[in-house]
């Protein structure tokens, strides 16, 4: 692994310059902490500080996490360090729990991502400066400490919601780190918090992500899609129906602007799936993105540079559920928003899970096996494609990793194509939204195809297009955005 500049990292420590906020994090040896660029305690001397790639780096290191810049709520930019699919596919995968559990292993996680379990590590060590396991753990830890000093959760629920197989665990894990029980870290907790269970509740969180960030834009797109009875948006909140390893509940999600983070409010029967909610938001909202490393790539193309300029902080819209999402793009296909958002409502009212507690959110999105026993032909559509709904449900049925994006882009797209009704379009557009392939890209699309309108006023092909847009990689996926923003925009 490259080692990071002292020489650029502790001049941005004195200055506190968020620009540098979760791109690295600084260890300090005279107290054995480790913070983030913009912590607000007095600056060290340079030759007690040590700079690292990731929290976990730091962690691994033997240093413990500042209680004043609370390294658990630095935006996560750690999919954004190097360039190694495997990594960004790897941390994916450990934030929805992938190493949590008894039978979770290296192994395992390798093996889904296609690689050797040594050759996971050294690309870890590479890229992070932390191996899996530390990933894993420094995860667990940090979402445990920003639950104790956000929250009043009990501490049985907070050792569960964090991912650790039991309170003897949790205990020992914050002994050795912090040299104090987790206890003690609440001892600081401001005591108006509402104290109780998050069944009762709710648990509220912040997740930071890198600015600037539209908003506006975001909301405007889920607005659009919202699906009665599991969704609503209003002008600033978006809700919706959570229904996650059996587990049913709500998320409310809205911008705190001046922090730079989105304010979530999670009512769930379970904590045990509190973090992968979380990760879930995150990759709905498109949070961790480093926004401004793709602005700057892809504004060296004259025609996207005015769209970046007009919407400097716009982001790439991901999925709740990679099903549910494959389910809409098959229903959205050759239709417009507000008629592909109605036959979504159809089917989730023809076989969604019906819910208990508020009327306006009333529904669960149908499950795999819920859609293939389901009878169809309620769906306004040609028969074709309400087959292909049932075949991608028999495919996520047989394959419970069906939209985890494989080595590239390419395999990606190909192995959903091979489901019956799949084309290159929706395959695509499963790709980039549900399986977040930041480098997906349906040249085809009317509206690229449209905004994509050269001098000379002559369209491209679709040909034509992926050709323009091979400088646009790895990012071409916010190219699209871009270009269709703009292109809802000027209709």
């Amino acid at each position: 692994m490259s080692e990071l500049d002292p020489d650029l990292c502790y001049p941005a420590l004195c200055a506190r310059d968020e620009r540098f906020d979760g791109r690295h994090f600084v260890g300090v040896t005279s107290t054995g902490v480790y913070c983030r660029p913009i912590c607000p305690a007095r600056t060290p001397r340079r030759d007690n500080c040590c700079f690292f790639r990731s929290a976990a780096a730091a962690q691994q290191a033997g240093f413990r996490p500042c209680l004043r810049c609370r390294p658990e709520v630095a935006p996560n930019v750690g999919s954004w360090l190097g360039t190694s699919n495997t990594v960004s596919r790897g941390l994916a995968l450990i934030a929805s729990g992938a190493l949590d559990g008894d039978d979770a292993s290296v192994e395992t996680l390798a093996e889904r991502l296609g690689v050797g379990a040594r050759q996971l590590r050294r690309l870890f060590s590479q890229h992070l400066g932390a191996s899996p396991v530390a990933v894993a753990q420094t995860r667990r830890v940090l979402f445990a400490k920003q639950l104790l000093l956000d929250t009043r959760l009990p501490m049985a629920e907070v050792a569960l919601a964090a991912g650790f197989g039991s309170i003897r665990r949790f205990n020992e894990t914050f002994l050795q780190l912090f040299g104090r029980p987790p206890g003690a870290l609440r001892s600081k907790l401001v005591v108006t918090l509402p104290e109780g269970s998050v069944r009762a509740t709710g648990v509220a969180v912040r997740l930071r992500y890198r600015p600037p960030y539209d908003w506006a834009a975001m909301l405007a797109f889920l607005r659009a899609r919202a699906v009665d009875g599991i969704e609503h948006v209003d002008a600033q909140t978006y809700r919706r129906t959570v229904l996650l390893e059996g587990v049913a509940g709500t998320i409310d999600v809205s911008h705190a602007g001046a922090l730079h983070s989105l304010a979530v409010t999670i009512r769930v029967s379970d904590v045990r799936v509190l973090s992968k909610i979380v990760a879930r938001v995150r990759n709905l909202f498109d949070l961790d993105a480093d926004i401004g490393v793709i602005g700057a790539h892809l504004a060296l193309d004259p025609m996207l540079a005015p769209l970046l300029a007009s919407r400097p902080g716009l982001r790439t819209p991901g999925a709740w559920d990679s099903f549910e999402l494959a389910m809409r793009a098959v229903l959205g296909q050759q239709v417009t928003v507000e008629n592909g958002r109605r036959l979504v409502e159809t089917l989730a009212h023809t076989c969604g899970t019906r819910l208990s507690g508020d009327s306006r959110l009333r529904l669960g999105f149908p499950t795999a096996a819920q859609v293939e026993a389901a009878d169809l032909s309620a769906l306004a559509m040609p028969s074709a494609r309400r087959q292909a709904l049932v075949a991608i449900a028999q495919a996520a049925l047989a394959d419970p990793r069906l939209f985890e994006p494989s080595q590239s882009i390419e395999e990606t797209v190909a192995k959903l194509r091979a489901i019956r009704g799949v084309g290159d379009w929706t395959a695509h557009y499963i790709a980039l939204r549900g399986a977040r392939e930041s480098d997906a890209f349906p040249a085809g699309d009317v509206a690229l195809l449209r905004q994509a309108v050269g001098d000379d006023g002559v369209r491209p092909s679709a040909a034509e297009l992926t050709a323009r847009a091979q400088r646009w990689r790895p990012w071409r996926a916010y190219a699209a955005q871009h270009l269709w923003t703009a292109d809802g925009d000027t209709t």
